[in-house]
């Protein structure tokens, strides 16, 4: 990403456009039982060897031996540990300033939408960081810059799998999943090609960004469908980026995303008041929750993955760690940048925060297994509760 300042007008100019474009959603919280029982990402987070973050933590630019292994990385996290995820890679080339050639750029997309529902007729929570890391200076790692992102985001999408599975399981067989008012799921894009190879410009940077927001712009669903293309069917790009480095700070740009922004807020309030967190600081990470629409911080000077899927009217939620008058973390694009400056505290309780907050969205309460003691105490408002919701569903 780069901190600019050029072409402000423009972005904010179609930021404004997409203000008339979508409604506030709401959606179940979870309970604070499931909230102090969501899965912890535990040793999968060592940066030596641990299962999710550690092979990701090499240099992987793009078109090098080092961005296929974590390509391959994530392909085999997906086939083994979450097999009903659809996967593909979507390709494309490009010369770059340091090279005549064309250089690969690869799109790594996992995709999981509920079993009945037919291609086009599903909007998705898409979760998104990119692998790839800078060419310079040599060594450079990325562990904030997005080794930690990507490493979160799996942990988020195991940790639902089987409440999902769950959730779609029980409609089914209670004939309820023909009268749902649309079908939900979820999308993990991991993109390549974010940093520029020798100074950013509109031209070198965002590479596979650009490609893929293209490529999907172009491909069209059935004329039936309820979406028109893959872009329309995102119901919300949450970028996460910079992530990783103690105390971050978080605002928030976007007037028609700003709800679930505050919602993430919410999450992290009641993390830190059940003790869940690993992190002390009192000090808030989502520092615009109390802000009124109308007072964001101007999104313009952040160029990030997510301004091409702007520009095409796609629905954004940038959590990038940035402080007005401070800028980015240190370690920024700095050698230092490694698996030995992450704060690991700081990543697991990330990880838990998007977890909750993907599992919010999918409206997973009363899905995931519980200690036996919660669950005996919630059976019965459970489901009284759940044929509530479930019966205003089916409502015309």
């Amino acid at each position: 990403m780069l901190l600019a300042y050029r072409n402000v007008s423009v972005i904010v100019s179609l930021c404004l456009g997409l203000l008339m474009l979508t409604s506030v959603q709401a959606y179940e919280k979870l309970s604070d039982e499931t909230l102090s029982a969501l899965p912890r990402p535990n040793s999968d987070f060592n940066i030596h060897n641990g299962a999710l973050l550690s092979p990701i933590l090499q240099t992987r630019v793009p078109g090098t031996p080092g961005s296929t292994a974590v390509l391959n990385h994530f392909a085999d996290f997906f086939r083994t540990t979450l097999p009903k995820w659809k996967i593909e890679v979507q390709n494309s080339t490009s010369k770059t300033p340091m090279s005549k050639k064309e250089v690969p750029f690869k799109n790594f997309i996992a995709t999981r939408d509920p079993p009945w529902a037919q291609i086009g007729d599903v909007e998705r929570l898409t979760l998104v960081a990119h692998y790839d890391s800078k060419i310079e200076p040599k060594g450079f790692i990325g562990g904030i810059d997005s080794a930690a992102p990507c490493a979160m985001i799996m942990h988020a999408v195991r940790s639902i799998d089987a409440a999902l599975d769950k959730k779609w399981t029980a409609l089914q067989q209670q004939g309820l999943n023909d009268f749902l008012d649309g079908e939900h799921g979820i999308q993990v894009i991991f993109l390549d090609g974010e940093e520029a190879f020798k100074e950013w410009t509109a031209t070198d940077s965002l590479y596979g960004a650009r490609a893929l927001a293209t490529h999907w712009d172009d491909q069209f669903y059935p004329a039936m469908s309820e979406f028109k293309t893959p872009l329309s069917s995102i119901s919300l790009f949450v970028l996460l980026d910079l992530l990783g480095a103690t105390n971050p700070t978080i605002l928030s740009y976007y007037e028609t995303t700003h709800w679930a922004y505050q919602s993430l807020g919410e999450l992290e309030k009641r993390f830190k008041s059940l003790k869940q967190f690993k992190t002390s600081s009192s000090s808030p990470w989502f520092v615009d929750t109390e802000k009124d629409v109308h007072n964001l911080t101007p999104s313009g000077g952040i160029q990030d993955d997510h301004i091409p899927f702007l520009a095409k009217g796609v629905e954004i939620l940038h959590l990038i760690d940035f402080a007005p008058f401070k800028g980015f973390p240190s370690v920024w694009h700095t050698i230092d940048d490694d698996g030995e400056h992450l704060d690991m505290d700081t990543v697991e309780d990330w990880s838990m925060v998007v977890t909750a907050f993907a599992a919010e969205w999918l409206e997973l309460e009363g899905y995931f297994d519980q200690p036996k003691a919660a669950t005996a105490r919630r059976d019965e408002e459970y489901a009284a509760s759940e044929a509530i919701r479930l019966n205003k569903k089916t409502e015309l």
